[in-house]
């Protein structure tokens, strides 16, 4: 039982000093973690400074002729005094960078040497200490063994001794030695009872120094270590805002200076200069005379001149065609792509619409799973708290397990919303079996009941809904209707002009529209549903379709809203739906 109980002890102490080493070990790490944050971030403020400097450096002026014209701007004088503070914001950058490094880096990592020396030392004492009371441990029941064995052996002479002194036929030399040997037996066992007893005495002071004060003074000392480390950490982060804060006037002095030179501009002063510098002098013209031809040239007009005046009128002017600029690329593209829409982006087309919800659900969904991902990694760092509390309070976990479960239900209740609104997509959308296309005589056959079945349910290009009825008019037995436009496209073709020539581009096509465009853009054109048109120019991969309405009315129409048949002989003759 006394085994069993020191073996338990031991082994108790021993665990001690593991759980110690590990603790202490992942100390160390966060403080090696933590300087080498301090390290980068001085590098950051190195390249920032740089950066600052090389602009600063960049638009400062040229010496030549036109520095002292511009110097007499205000204006201009007060961007080179903000050059200047910029120059002088940026050493503050590089004062910052110069004292982590000093301040913090370079002292952690001295004293990262020190932690790890001393942490080595108290460790080796423990271990020393656990070691030197096992050995005694053993030494102890080392002189028990003996104890017990000579008590045996003494215990056996005597019988010996009585046995031979009982017997009459033994002799008096044979009686008076077993007598001696019982006696010697005796002596030997009574010595291993003292040195048992010693020895004894000498373990229990021995033990009870171990875990009353050696072991816990290395405990103490360990403590003492890590409590070190936490308040070091400590003021090397106070240390890291305070390097800041240090260069706050600085750079408010700088703010200040660019504040003062921005104020100091004058307008009225600037212009004046200008005034100065390019007014002429002259004299303004005086008044233009009038002058009088009436008197000289009375005459009647002719017959023939009147005849020629009339067919000049009924002659109809050469007129040239107006430019148009249907898609400037800085203009138009950029109104499309950071246009502001609503939350469930009914203002784009059914298809686009679909898509971006599908989307918005996939980002929520990814959110959700890194949420759940947290939540089990905080669940199990509870567990290990509560089997080992000395390593952290379970209670400290949960109010972060809160946080996120309420995250997720919010994130759960934004992909419910979002699903609804997919689902009202889906099911205003056309089937898929609408789409496929219709050859021969069923084709004709078939389009005005196709065309019926479009106008219900259809869903118009700004993301709304209308039940209207179809208003196309009667439609050629070559053109093929389609009910299932694709999306309007997202994006505006590159910068183009129409040809400035006389002679109006052949028509390769007809069209008919699926849905009305209002053409709100320039170089657009108004379209209603159903309505016939020529097509001019088709779609080159941009997402838009060049058509005509009569011989002066011509422009830009999404190729998603219409439905268009080439000619056989046009390039790359095909059929848009």
């Amino acid at each position: 039982m006394v085994e069993e109980r020191m073996g338990d002890c031991w082994s108790h102490t021993k665990d001690q000093f593991d759980n110690l080493e590990k603790h202490t070990q992942w100390g160390i790490e966060f403080v090696e973690k933590y300087n080498k944050f301090v390290k980068e971030r001085s590098e950051i403020e190195i390249n920032y400074a740089k950066q600052i400097r090389n602009l600063s450096k960049k638009y400062q002026p040229k010496k030549n002729s036109r520095e002292e014209e511009e110097s007499k701007y205000t204006f201009c004088r007060a961007f080179f005094t903000t050059l200047n503070e910029l120059n002088d914001y940026a050493g503050q950058h590089e004062v910052i960078a110069e004292n982590l490094t000093s301040q913090i880096f370079i002292e952690l990592t001295r004293y990262l040497q020190e932690l790890k020396a001393e942490r080595k030392t108290h460790f080796h004492d423990g271990r020393k200490a656990q070691q030197y009371i096992e050995s005694s441990w053993k030494q102890l029941e080392s002189c028990k063994r003996r104890f017990e064995r000579d008590c045996k052996e003494a215990d056996r002479a005597q019988q010996y001794f009585e046995k031979m002194d009982a017997d009459i036929n033994v002799t008096k030399a044979d009686v008076e030695k077993a007598r001696q040997q019982a006696q010697m037996r005796h002596q030997m066992a009574s010595d291993s009872k003292g040195d048992y007893s010693s020895y004894l005495q000498k373990f229990n002071q021995e033990q009870n120094d171990h875990y009353h004060t050696i072991i816990p003074n290395i405990f103490q000392k360990l403590q003492d270590m890590e409590e070190k480390r936490i308040e070091r950490v400590g003021a090397c982060m106070k240390t890291f805002a305070e390097v800041d804060r240090q260069v706050l006037p600085i750079v408010g002095k700088c703010l200040d200076g660019m504040t003062t030179a921005a104020e100091s501009i004058e307008p009225k002063t600037d212009s004046q200069q200008v005034v100065e510098s390019f007014k002429s002098g002259f004299e303004p013209p005086s008044d233009v005379e009038f002058e009088d031809y009436g008197q000289a040239m009375k005459r009647t007009v002719s017959e023939n001149s009147l005849s020629n005046s009339k067919e000049s009128k009924e002659k109809p002017a050469g007129k040239s065609k107006p430019k148009l600029w249907p898609f400037i690329k800085n203009k138009n593209k950029l109104s499309l792509k950071l246009g502001s829409g609503p939350e469930d982006f009914s203002h784009l087309p059914p298809e686009q619409r679909r898509k971006k919800l599908q989307g918005k659900i996939d980002d929520l969904n990814k959110d959700i799973h890194k949420e759940m991902d947290q939540r089990d990694a905080l669940t199990k760092m509870k567990d290990v708290y509560i089997k080992n509390p000395q390593m952290g309070d379970p209670a400290s976990v949960d109010p972060r397990l809160t946080e996120i479960g309420l995250n997720i239900e919010k994130l759960q209740a934004e992909v419910q919303k979002f699903e609804g609104w997919l689902a009202e997509v889906e099911e205003r959308m056309p089937s898929k079996s609408d789409s496929h296309r219709r050859s021969g005589l069923y084709e004709t056959q078939s389009s005005v009941a196709v065309s019926n079945n479009c106008a219900q349910d259809r869903e118009s290009p700004d993301g709304s809904y209308t039940d209207e009825q179809n208003t196309e008019t009667q439609v050629k037995a070559n053109i093929n209707p389609n009910p299932n436009p694709n999306p309007i496209p997202t994006t505006m073709p590159d910068d183009e002009e129409f040809d400035d020539d006389d002679e109006p581009l052949a028509t390769i096509g007809t069209c008919k529209a699926l849905y009305p465009f209002e053409g709100h853009n320039e170089g657009t054109i108004a379209v209603a549903e159903g309505e016939l048109l020529y097509v001019i120019e088709e779609d080159k991969g941009d997402g838009w379709t060049r058509v005509r309405r009569n011989q002066d009315e011509e422009g830009y129409v999404p190729t998603s809203y219409i439905e268009v048949n080439l000619e056989p002989n046009a390039k790359g003759a095909m059929t848009y739906i």
